[in-house]
């Protein structure tokens, strides 16, 4: 009985030193944040840590967290706010987050390959509308819990990682957006044609096929060819036209000329 008093005693202290640690971990992962993402006047330049609360911490801008009980971060929503750099090592003190958000912003680099171990509960990532370079971590399949994948509008190269063939975390839906090249997986084509716009270097289904055109692209070379083929023929009618008026006129002349010089001979004037 009195040891069962004593570990009850000792339950507060030890639940209030592991958030304590908590939230240290995510002041370390928000501060590696703002310091590594060099900002133009965007909303992290308020990021204040005077006070190391975790009820201020969660009033962040672009910060939620999880409860008012279990205040670690679970969110950061942090797109167009004219952010730059690469992303910095620090994200794996936020261990608990489950959305991250940096769309729109001019971050740049590679996507690192421990994103996955930093952030292993991931659910939603979107990093597009960015400048990141190189190719997809093929580890992006170590987020187990990953459900949304958006990298549209960068410029990754390379070819999309085959470790992603049959990964069942990615939804159905069109949400797996990338800026590879070469020819899709068959595996991957259930995400639609949707999924991979704005890839012009990917073929294969659901785009048109590698070596040939879709319809759209059909579409824009017919009208380009009718386009060209109209506006030489209105050119060129023009020329003509231009030549035949002056040949008409010089005819006439021609014809004038011949005709005073035949009246002089008679004696004629006009």
């Amino acid at each position: 009985m009195k040891n069962t008093l004593i570990v009850m005693a000792f339950l507060p202290l030890l639940f209030n030193s592991f958030f304590s640690f908590a939230i240290e971990d995510d002041i370390a992962c928000l501060q590696g944040l703002k310091s590594g993402l060099s900002d133009a006047g965007s909303p992290l330049s308020t990021w204040n840590f005077n006070n190391r609360s975790s009820t201020s911490v969660c009033q962040l801008t672009g910060v939620s967290c999880w409860n008012e009980k279990e205040n670690r971060i679970i969110s950061l929503h942090l797109p167009s706010m004219k952010l730059s750099g690469q992303l910095p090592d620090s994200l794996k003190y936020c261990r608990s987050l489950q959305i991250l958000d940096l769309s729109n912003n001019s971050l740049s680099g590679p996507i690192p390959n421990d994103i996955c171990s930093w952030l292993p509960y991931l659910v939603h990532l979107d990093l597009s509308g960015n400048l990141l370079s190189g190719s997809i971590p093929p580890q992006i399949v170590d987020c187990k819990f990953l459900n949304d994948l958006v990298l549209a509008d960068n410029k990754l190269s390379g070819l999309i990682p085959y470790e992603l063939l049959g990964w069942t975390g990615l939804n159905d839906s069109p949400l797996l957006v990338t800026t590879c090249s070469g020819s899709i997986p068959s595996d991957l084509s259930r995400f639609g044609e949707d999924g991979f716009d704005g890839n012009r270097r990917l073929c294969g289904k659901p785009l048109s096929e590698c070596g040939g055109l879709n319809g759209k692209n059909l579409g824009i070379i017919i009208i380009a060819g009718v386009t060209g083929a109209t506006v030489s023929l209105i050119v060129g009618f023009a020329i003509w036209w231009w030549f035949f008026l002056r040949a008409a006129q010089a005819k006439r002349e021609r014809r004038v000329t011949v005709l005073r010089a035949k009246m002089t001979v008679v004696g004629l004037s006009c």
